[in-house]
């Protein structure tokens, strides 16, 4: 039994290197290391002298072992080279909510160059679809099918994606990706099919005439790159996400980006004007009803940031060295110096083409500096909300997000003219241990 056990060993090895030399990965090494007895050891050296019993005679195995050392190291080598390989792989997922600056933050991987395959917000459609089919989220199950989308998509697997996608992509090509356009990996020329008239893609390429979206080119290219990064301001629990975190096949790093809520919510009356009409109305008259539910909507968003950012700042063992957090307004003021901190602590080289980008997005006229524009003149934009917002409504904020607004280092206003006097700066310096 243990002369066939160990051919078997043997033969399994040899059947993977000539059959699968390509999907070669350390889960075969760690299969053979499972099939290891305390009766059949794998020796350093080689496999153990065996007499083999063919037709009646005896043959020694000893006489095959060059082969068989030859094959293992073969193996042995190939593992290593996959594992270095993927060990300098890197997985970014930038975190954040609406309006806090994540599309400008976005830039910063999505300009790094042909080693970085960069999505913008995939999760818009798993949101959509369930909003649709349920009539509302559920969170249990939002976070769940988000964790899943998310874990696929870092692999360079878009099959999960495909079955949120309305109308369902046919064969793989779809016209309905949400945002293809600010993704420049969506749009280089291996993933660019030829145009098909009278097909019409609303979120088609700007950079180059491209037909629709082939996900299997995507899948591909995405391979290709080095590292893989993903904004999504739609993930509400960092604790959901201990599962990317404990992937062996990832490495993920998590930026969360956050802003001053009250800031936040003077940019989404304008930006998002019907849905906050409630607030504009409260803003008009003075009076808002502590109890309604877009302020215990406001207060729910405020400690879920809260609470995510707590858990990374606590760094847990399944976070450590994978967390950091980063206000809005520091990248602002100092963009240059933030974004080489976040390079640092993603392991990535932080490309001259980045840098460039930045010089020149950061200076932006009033021209270019639209709602969502990604063009911003990035110190004018930290001070701006306190001239769009009343009193009233910062206190509100201040209310219902208090333990927020301290967490990451925000000052509480007294007055009117506390709010509005430029002089007064509500930001503290504040110092986010995230190593």
């Amino acid at each position: 039994m243990r002369i066939k056990y160990t051919i078997s060993i043997v033969f399994f090895v040899a059947l993977v290197i000539i059959e699968k030399e390509n999907n070669i990965i350390s889960r075969v090494s760690d299969k053979l290391a499972l099939k290891q007895t305390p009766q059949t050891p794998l020796q350093p050296s080689g496999f153990p002298h065996i007499l083999l019993k063919h037709n009646g005679s005896f043959t020694s195995l000893s006489k095959k072992d060059s082969a068989f050392t030859l094959m293992k190291r073969r193996l042995e080598n190939y593992s290593e080279h996959q594992e270095v390989m993927t060990r300098g792989r890197k997985h970014i997922l930038l975190l954040a909510t609406t309006r806090t600056g994540s599309s400008f933050v976005g830039e910063f991987f999505n300009q790094q160059g042909d080693n970085m395959f960069y999505l913008f917000e995939p999760l818009w459609h798993v949101e959509k679809m369930l909003t649709l089919e349920t009539g509302g989220t559920n969170a249990t199950a939002a976070a769940k099918a988000y964790r899943d989308v998310l874990q696929q998509l870092f692999l360079c697997d878009f099959s999960m994606l495909e079955s949120f996608l309305d109308p369902l992509p046919v064969e793989h090509i779809t016209t309905a990706l949400f945002r293809r356009e600010s993704s420049s990996s969506l749009c280089e020329e291996s993933v660019c099919s030829p145009v098909i008239k009278g097909v019409f893609e609303r979120y088609r390429c700007r950079t180059r005439r491209c037909g629709p979206l082939n996900l299997t080119m995507a899948s591909q290219s995405c391979l290709h790159k080095e590292h893989r990064a993903i904004k999504s301001v739609r993930v509400r629990q960092l604790e959901t996400l201990r599962p990317l975190a404990e992937d062996p096949r990832l490495d993920i790093k998590f930026i969360q980006l956050v802003r001053d809520p009250r800031a936040v919510l003077a940019s989404r009356m304008v930006a998002f004007a019907a849905k906050y009409k409630n607030w504009k109305q409260w803003a008009m008259d003075g009076d808002v009803p502590i109890d309604d539910d877009e302020v215990r909507k406001l207060k729910g968003n405020c400690d879920n940031i809260r609470m995510s950012a707590e858990v990374g700042l606590r760094q847990p063992p399944w976070l450590r060295r994978r967390y950091m957090l980063v206000r809005y307004e520091d990248i602002a003021r100092f963009p240059m110096r933030k974004a080489t901190e976040m390079y640092k602590f993603t392991g990535i080289p932080f490309t001259p083409q980045v840098k460039s980008w930045i010089l020149k997005n950061t200076q932006a006229s009033k021209e270019t500096s639209g709602v969502y524009s990604t063009q911003k003149n990035s110190s004018e934009q930290v001070e701006k909300w306190r001239f769009n917002i009343p009193f009233k409504i910062a206190q509100v904020v201040q209310k219902v997000c208090g333990p927020t607004l301290k967490l990451f280092g925000y000052k509480f206003v007294s007055s009117e003219e506390m709010l509005t006097d430029k002089s007064i700066s509500l930001i503290e310096d504040k110092v986010f241990n995230f190593l």
